[in-house]
């Protein structure tokens, strides 16, 4: 398994895809898999507001931090598309195109 290095999202759908394999139960439905991430979502908000926003960290709560709970987000978001059989590469992709056709003129640009 590849670890510390680069990774396309190709690579992480297996690690993800492996990983679940190995499981009886395989992936979790795409409603609980939503309800995954809505959860990660506000762990990720929660880290957020304790670093950057008015609500500092109580002192016997858990040492979380951002980039975990991003990953969290990233390995429940590679849960849903490989349960959905999604290319992440190629909606990523898409993705880039549609905003630089339809945004392309949206933001000021850097000189």
């Amino acid at each position: 398994m590849k670890q510390k290095s680069d990774l396309t999202l190709k690579e992480m759908q297996k690690l993800v895809d492996d990983y679940i394999g190995q499981f009886k139960e395989g992936y979790f439905s795409p409603l609980a898999l939503m309800a995954r991430l809505t959860e990660e979502a506000g762990e990720l908000a929660r880290e957020v507001n304790h670093y950057h926003g008015e609500k500092p960290k109580r002192k016997d709560e858990p040492h979380n931090t951002i980039d975990m709970e991003l990953a969290d987000i990233m390995f429940i978001i590679v849960c849903f598309a490989n349960s959905l059989n999604i290319d992440l590469e190629e909606a990523f992709h898409l993705m880039m195109q549609k905003f630089n056709t339809r945004d392309a003129n949206r933001w000021t640009r850097k000189e």
